[in-house]
């Protein structure tokens, strides 16, 4: 339902709002977000663009959130990067008798609609939090390097190795 793009810059400020007041570089974003680094860094200008986010130059430079994230709303990530979900305002056939949409294209609006209310209603503080014990974005080991999630059933790590059973 939304773009990669969309899901990218979401990552991104959702690993922002984790490191508030924090300056992370394109790197350390890329790395902690499984983000490719040259698609988040036309993302992250994107940001900086909407005054979703600032860069700050310099030896401890990096991006920050421009507010605070309880006052960030998924939409306006989204609307940044040009992912916003697209209301339906006329009929996309162009036929001439459908001045209003038709019910097909009413009920897919009125579902684009409750997605974006619930998107507007979406703050990356409760993105950040993990109130079921999910981390919102990959797991990363004590060096900071990123772990896909895993599947804590399964018996083999990345690397092949077997885990305790006790």
């Amino acid at each position: 339902m939304i773009t990669t793009t969309g899901e990218y810059a979401l990552r991104a400020a959702v690993y922002l709002a984790q490191h508030l007041g924090q300056p992370r570089t394109t790197v350390q974003i890329a790395e902690g977000t499984l983000v490719p680094q040259g698609y988040l860094s036309k993302i992250m200008q994107q940001l900086v663009k909407a005054e979703l986010a600032h860069s700050q130059r310099g030896l401890h430079g990096g991006f920050v959130l421009a507010r605070d994230p309880s006052r960030v709303s998924v939409l306006e990530i989204l609307a940044a990067v040009d992912s916003a979900p697209q209301r339906i305002r006329k009929c996309p056939l162009g036929l001439p008798g459908h001045v209003k949409l038709c019910p097909v294209h009413r009920l897919v609006d009125d579902s684009v609609a409750q997605v974006e209310r619930a998107f507007a209603a979406a703050d990356l503080h409760s993105l950040s939090q993990s109130a079921r014990g999910i981390k919102p974005l990959c797991d990363v080991n004590k060096e900071g390097t990123p772990r896909h999630n895993e599947n804590p059933t399964t018996e083999t790590r990345r690397h092949g190795e077997k885990r305790g059973m006790g």
